[in-house]
């Protein structure tokens, strides 16, 4: 096992994750192999690349701090939040931690395995030189409908060597997605609650206002410089107002994203009066549209309703080249579900070296499965209801 320099997974990747699913490629792979090779030359601010190789395989990973409270109950985190301030111990909850896996990709990227344990051993063995207190496999699939039945079996399997291994199991970010099983958005909308229906109606009264472009990646106008700073400050924008801060892109991997001429992707440019006001970036990769990364200006695109039009355009999009898929993202999952998305969620496998902490883990993890937690109260009134209505 050794730690590989970025330039030698690039090599490898041609052969191993452009295999997609295949038994001897790398598994989970819902996007170009390019946009993990951008990641791994140009990570995120405060972000270390590297590549675990194990056997005859290298594996994408990364080192950052990384603050523990970035998955904590809302209202939990409130709470806890500014005590550890006043007390002045947040710094120790931002440890340095080597993730496996990117923040580009949306599942845990490993490959077709032979001997997984000994891919676990190596990863750790990785931990232990690095000297850091936690190891995190992040978004491991959990029977997702985006991957093929070898990759979801594959995944139960790692999850559950992870499990003997020591790893804590916690329940990661929900991933958004639409099943493009209707032949129009009339027909999309109609399973909608009127509610939501009459409501998404109304907000689609601006799309009259507003132009809307397809600009494939890799097109020369992506050669202006000026014109891929301006995208990528309306990316800050979308990035500062969130309520997660964990993965802010950097400008070279923004910029060689959008002038790649091999991905097939396409950013969607929507203009006011010819000023931009916003735009989509996504892949078509396996079938499926995969919404990467936005960009807004503030307040002009929440004056327009642009996030909704964006959201309808995109279904039409799918819609046109008979795509199976559109997969909306990780964030805003309440949102997503009322305008008919499904959730497919993740898992992460939590390895601490200190065994005190991990005891502490495994009594606290509930604490950190906010997108599950949301999920399970949200059913639980309609459980409730039901089981009112059947006793009557």
């Amino acid at each position: 096992m050794m730690h590989e320099p970025v330039r030698s997974f690039s090599q490898s990747i041609d052969t191993d994750l452009s295999a997609g699913s295949s038994r001897s490629g790398y598994l989970n792979l819902l996007e170009p192999a390019s946009l993990i090779e951008a990641f791994l030359k140009d990570p995120p601010v405060g972000f270390t690349s590297m590549g675990i190789r194990s056997s005859d395989h290298v594996t994408p990973a990364f080192l950052t701090s990384f603050d523990l409270l970035t998955t904590l109950d809302p209202p939990v985190k409130r709470v806890v939040k500014p005590i550890l301030g006043f007390l002045r111990l947040d710094r120790l909850l931002k440890p340095r931690t080597l993730f496996i896996g990117t923040t580009v990709s949306e599942y845990l990227l490993y490959p077709s395995f032979g001997d997984p344990m000994t891919w676990i051993s190596d990863l750790l063995k990785e931990a232990g030189e690095q000297n850091v207190p936690f190891l995190i496999l992040k978004d491991i699939p959990s029977n997702s409908p985006l991957l093929t039945p070898d990759e979801n079996k594959t995944a139960d399997e790692l999850r559950e060597h992870c499990q003997r291994t020591g790893f804590q199991v916690l329940a990661g970010q929900a991933l958004a997605y639409v099943p493009i099983d209707f032949s129009s958005i009339d027909e999309y909308l109609r399973r909608l609650s009127a509610s939501r229906r009459k409501d998404i109606r109304r907000k689609l009264r601006t799309r009259s206002q507003v132009e809307v472009e397809e600009i494939p990646l890799g097109n020369p106008v992506f050669s202006d410089e000026a014109f891929v700073r301006q995208l990528f400050g309306l990316y800050l924008n979308v990035y500062r107002q969130s309520a997660i801060h964990f993965d802010q892109l950097s400008f070279p991997f923004f910029g060689s994203m959008l002038r790649n001429r091999a991905d097939p992707g396409v950013v969607f440019v929507y203009r006011d009066r010819k000023k931009i006001i916003g735009y989509n970036l996504c892949f078509v990769y396996r079938d499926n549209l995969i919404d990467k990364y936005i960009g807004l200006v503030y307040p002009d695109a929440r004056e327009l309703n642009l996030y909704f039009l964006s959201w309808v355009y995109n279904l039409e999009y799918a819609i046109k080249h008979r795509l199976n898929y559109y997969v909306a993202g990780w964030t805003d999952p309440e949102v997503k579900v009322s305008l008919g998305a499904e959730l497919a969620f993740t898992q992460h496998a939590v390895y601490l070296r200190n065994p005190v902490l991990r005891a502490a883990l495994k009594r606290l993890k509930r604490f950190f499965e906010s997108d599950q937690n949301w999920a399970a109260q949200k059913r639980k009134p309609s459980i409730d209801k039901e089981a009112a209505g059947g006793a009557g």
